[in-house]
């Protein structure tokens, strides 16, 4: 294969000789322009790595990897993850990277070029993206109600509210912290369990879904974008943040012992297969595998060096989820350390504190006995109280659990938000610090679901042409879509169905995604042969490693996950999650009913329906074609010889113009129109069987064969001297011609 340096320098016109000193003058100019051009390529490359850092951190590092650190044991999960992360994470990361780097085109396209009768990938991705984009925006709604709330001198959280009733749930927030009160009582307004409350929305997480959403459409619909700023100030305010709460955190009661279960790995707890699936789980979701940003970053993105910013992506994932971990586990050892007894005694001493001050009366006093009675007496004694002076008491209380707690306190998914809202807490000026923190994870979050519906809208309008012609109808349909289909996780059951989609539904979805994605590449494809076309883009081979792992590593691991997955989701005893109990005020673990686990198989069923759907597609369209045109082959001998016009340019011009269609602008002007070569109906039904077929995989099917044979009479009459890869796949630029091989 001869390469685009030699071809360009084949057929590069041999003009006159200018002088010496115009020359020297020129190439100078020259040296100028290259020194820019670098600048600016690098300047690109330098914003691409950092919104793939900004898209993986805001995707799981921050709320995600802590609750299920904390949920499976600490350490044990940690070392699977990492185990995980460098058997599988980093080489598919590396693989989507690769691959956009060399198609240069979107998500749907690559698979359409790649191996065609599996080009319903790209379709099932965008699903996947869509039930992201729900859920993902009220982690967002969340995020904007503790800012809202940080706005007051005295934050809410710190301390129990003021109740209005008198029955027995009055003394609920002295039962166990009051962050974690505040989390299920103020922000969610939590049910008992997840049938319960659907119905029933809550009214400011509600407004803030419906802010979240405002916000995306007024960016997509005028083009706006969060800027390069921005997302750096937010990123470096957030690792701030974080490093000062982790060192004020280090000072608190049991920082050291909290550490020291955080790293503790218990080597039995690696016979459970669920942890083995949530760790392979939670590393195909925090690398965005499966999803298409990857693909569609890096076909835009410049540099060869992916491997470097693939480890570099992975790196600066783990390091971000160990340094939130640490300080949630800080705060998990802070509060099981001040439980009990100890809060107890530390209530009535602020209790005789106030009383002192003056700002309580003397008939609030506790008795001179009360520390030598259990922790339930303490609560017999406020319940006896007189109504006007249960209100103080309970709200002046300390934010500690009265009750002692042997079990975990929390494991849901607002173990974030809760920890950190202590962490808080800690600071002078505690406001200042929790307005920086939450607006930083609401840039972040909206950086994060702007790249997901990004990967949703540029190829959604390559594809279709009426989203081309009208690209606003679009963005109205995905952000209207979006907020109606995301009012149920603002209902009072809305975390529970979160923790449903999370823990059961995507992960299995993007498992699935990321298995076809492997064998597509690694099997039908052929890693060799992608190998060798690499080498022609890239100047160098790739590491042979990489493409050992996917064929024998990475897919084995996929599959095996897949199976878990199914294994947990239909087993004996069901899967459960983390429910409040209002009464008892804890958490608790209830199961999922088979009716609402039955919801994931059809939603998951729903997902995967355009991956089998695509060949049929092309099977019936092939059969129809056959057979309605049976003199095709006679007309075909009566059309001269002639190769077409496009196939006398030089093949690296075809690919530069092929890099034009990588640049979507869903939001400013249409975007450009697919141009192909009269080889891309031979390339759209066969793989390509010439020229590798040392190189290429063992995998072959008879339909390839005969629709190879059928489509060669078709193409008789355009000789091909070299086989086509798709990354040569050329284009037409005329809309009829587009439109018409839609239709096809």
């Amino acid at each position: 294969m001869e390469s685009l340096e030699e071809i360009s320098e084949e057929e590069a016109p041999k003009g006159p000789r200018t002088s010496s000193f115009l020359s020297g003058k020129l190439t100078a100019k020259e040296i100028l322009a290259t020194k820019t051009q670098n600048y600016f390529a690098e300047t690109k490359r330098t914003e691409d790595i950092l919104m793939q850092v900004a898209f993986s951190i805001g995707l799981g590092s921050i709320w995600r990897f802590p609750y299920l650190c904390q949920r499976n044991g600490g350490g044990s999960f940690i070392l699977m993850y990492f185990f995980m992360l460098l058997s599988f994470g980093i080489p598919l990361l590396y693989m989507e990277m690769i691959m956009g780097h060399w198609l240069r085109v979107d998500n749907i396209r690559v698979w359409k070029q790649l191996v065609p009768w599996l080009g319903g990938i790209g379709y099932a991705s965008i699903l996947v993206c869509i039930l992201m984009s729900l859920y993902n925006s009220v982690i967002i709604t969340w995020s904007l109600s503790y800012l809202a709330n940080s706005f007051d001198n005295s934050l809410p959280w710190n301390q129990c509210p003021l109740v209005k009733t008198t029955n027995v749930t009055d003394l609920s927030c002295l039962r166990t912290v009051s962050h974690q009160y505040f989390w299920y009582h103020t922000t969610l307004s939590a049910s008992g369990h997840i049938e319960e409350g659907v119905d029933a929305l809550v009214l400011h997480l509600t407004l803030g879904i419906f802010a979240a959403w405002f916000l995306l459409f007024l960016t997509m619909i005028t083009g706006l974008k969060i800027s390069m700023q921005i997302l750096i100030f937010s990123v470096f305010l957030l690792y701030i943040v974080l490093l000062c709460f982790l060192i004020r955190s280090l000072f608190l009661e049991g920082a050291v012992a909290s550490l020291r279960r955080m790293v503790t790995t218990e080597l039995s707890s690696w016979a459970s297969l669920d942890l083995w699936r949530q760790a392979g789980g939670h590393v195909v979701y925090s690398l965005g595998l499966g999803l298409g940003t990857t693909i569609n970053f890096s076909s835009k993105a410049g540099g060869n060096s992916y491997i470097q910013v693939a480890s570099l992506v992975a790196l600066v994932n783990l390091v971000t989820s160990l340094l939130l971990t640490s300080i949630i586990f800080i705060v998990l050892e802070f509060w099981a350390t001040t439980s009990g007894h100890t809060c107890v005694e530390k209530s009535v001493s602020k209790l005789i504190s106030l009383i002192k001050k003056g700002v309580l009366p003397q008939d609030a006093k506790p008795p001179e006995d009360i520390l030598l009675l259990p922790a339930l007496d303490y609560l017999d004694w406020i319940s006896n109280l007189p109504q006007h002076l249960q209100y103080p008491v309970i709200h002046f209380s300390p934010s500690c659990s009265i009750m002692t707690q042997k079990d975990k306190f929390m494991e849901g998914p607002g173990l974030a938000f809760a920890a950190f809202s202590q962490a808080i807490s800690l600071f002078p000026g505690a406001s200042l610090w929790a307005i920086l923190f939450f607006l930083a994870l609401v840039i972040m979050g909206l950086s994060t679901l702007m790249s997901i519906l990004e990967g949703i809208v540029c190829p959604l309008q390559t594809s279709f042409s009426l989203f081309r012609r009208y690209p606003k109808l679009l963005s109205v349909l995905i952000c209207l879509g979006g907020f109606l289909g995301s009012l149920v996780f603002t209902s009072h059951a809305g975390s529970y169905i979160m923790s449903l989609f999370d823990d059961c539904l995507v992960p299995l979805t993007l498992i699935v995604i990321v298995a076809f994605q492997n064998v597509a590449l690694a099997w039908i494809y052929g890693a060799r042969r992608f190998r060798e076309e690499m080498f022609s883009k890239l100047g160098h081979l790739l590491w042979s490693f990489f493409t050992f792992l996917w064929r024998y590593v990475t897919l084995p691991g996929l599959l095996a996950l897949f199976t878990i997955c199914l294994t947990q989701l239909h087993r004996r005893v069901p899967s459960y999650y983390i429910a409040w109990n209002s009464s008892m005020s804890q958490e608790v673990k209830q199961p999922y009913l088979q009716s609402t686990l039955s919801w994931v198989t059809f939603l998951s069923i729903l997902t995967f329906l355009p991956i089998p759907v695509q060949p049929l597609h092309h099977w019936w369209h092939l059969e129809d074609h056959i057979a309605s045109d049976p003199f095709e082959k006679l007309q075909s001998k009566k059309m001269p010889l002639v190769p077409p016009k496009s196939l006398q340019y030089p093949r690296h011009q075809l690919v530069t113009s092929q890099k034009t269609d990588t640049e979507c602008s869903s939001r400013k002007v249409n975007p450009p129109l697919i141009r192909r070569l009269n080889l891309s109906s031979l390339w759209r039904f066969s793989l390509p069987l010439s020229e590798y077929n040392q190189s290429s995989s063992w995998f072959s099917l008879p339909v390839i064969s005969s629709l190879t044979s059928a489509l060669s009479m078709r193409n008789a009459s355009t000789p091909v001297s070299r086989q086509v890869s798709p990354a040569s796949v050329t284009t037409d630029n005329s809309d009829k011609s587009r439109e018409t091989q839609e239709e096809n």
